[in-house]
């Protein structure tokens, strides 16, 4: 079932969510352009996947799992540092809050940069964002797996660090007994995927390679459709790592050939254009093609984005007509 609302009391047209329901007990709200977001039921209380970008947000999400479920979120698990994933925290009244250790260090590093400069740009995407109480810490972190039991016959849910990718901290949850990975933007079905903060090459290769490995039967991305069988996930993982790929093969090549990063970026924008162009996020490409130039030029840890860099790289690379 799908629902349209305001995000900004001004917005009719407003981003269409579906919520569903994928196995007992495991449920997902999903869009084409807000982050998705999941729920597992444990024996007598849940783990939520993802926050959302504002606490009004937040309880949009959770109105619905409230129609299913009346059990206390104890966990609410963030998959990464990006605003639009945490800032919507305070809503889920979580006993804990948990990241990868890597998550808490970006935070503390640039998630103020991070907030206004998503702000700037897609206010529509933070309803009510004077809700916000602040940054949204972590208060339990990890370095590589953390299981949480869920009770009875329910199995475990792993939460996994499978290595960098969309940033350096990513978390996947996995269920193992059913199949379902919860794989935030480290795969995306039917989008770009955003690679402002990312490492390409360990995220092309031995990242998804790990994702892949798990032998998922139901995805849930970063935001679009859930894949919902072996063939869709493969398919899914397959995109990602494609878009992965041409950005870094365009981009060297015009670098190794002294070229300039606004022709990397018109190189990158053509071979990946017919493909990702009517996609969510493939608007983020100048900021892909400026991180992937700028691990070429050995900067091996992501440079802080502000709302004024952003703006200055987009203008260098892919001017205004």
């Amino acid at each position: 079932m799908a629902t349209k609302s305001s995000a900004n009391g001004a917005d009719p047209e407003y981003r269409e969510e579906s919520f569903v329901q994928l196995v007992d007990g495991v449920y997902a709200l999903t869009s084409d352009s807000e982050p998705n977001v999941g729920a597992v039921e444990a024996e007598d209380f849940l783990v939520c996947f993802e926050a959302r970008s504002t606490p009004a947000a937040a309880r949009r999400w959770l109105l619905r799992l409230r129609e299913r479920t009346a059990k206390p979120v104890r966990y609410l698990v963030l998959s990464h540092f990006h605003a639009v994933r945490t800032l919507g925290a305070s809503a889920f009244d979580a006993d804990v809050v948990i990241a990868h250790e890597r998550t808490r260090t970006l935070i503390a590093e640039r998630g103020r940069q991070d907030w206004a400069g998503e702000l700037a740009r897609t206010p529509e995407a933070f309803p009510e964002a004077e809700g916000i109480p602040g940054l949204t810490w972590p208060t339990l972190t990890f370095s590589h797996r953390l299981t949480i039991p869920l009770g009875g016959e329910r199995g475990d849910l792993e939460l996994r660090h499978p290595g960098r990718g969309h940033t350096a901290g990513d978390v996947v949850g996995w269920l193992p007994q059913q199949r379902i990975l919860f794989a935030g933007d480290l795969v995306e079905s039917r989008a770009a995927p955003h690679c402002g903060d990312a490492f390409h090459d360990e995220w092309a290769t031995s990242t998804l390679d790990n994702v892949e490995a798990l032998g998922a039967e139901l995805l849930i991305g970063g935001c679009g459709p859930v894949a919902r069988n072996r063939a869709e996930v493969d398919a899914a993982i397959a995109q990602s790592r494609h878009f992965l790929d041409e950005l870094r093969r365009t981009v060297t090549d015009v670098r190794d050939r002294a070229g300039t990063p606004a022709e990397a970026y018109r190189a990158a924008h053509d071979a990946l254009a017919p493909r990702f162009r009517d996609r969510p996020s493939f608007d983020t490409l100048p900021l892909a093609v400026r991180r992937c130039w700028d691990e070429c030029d050995g900067v091996t840890w992501p440079r802080i984005w502000t709302a004024q860099r952003e703006s200055e790289v987009r203008e260098a690379l892919a001017p205004s007509r």
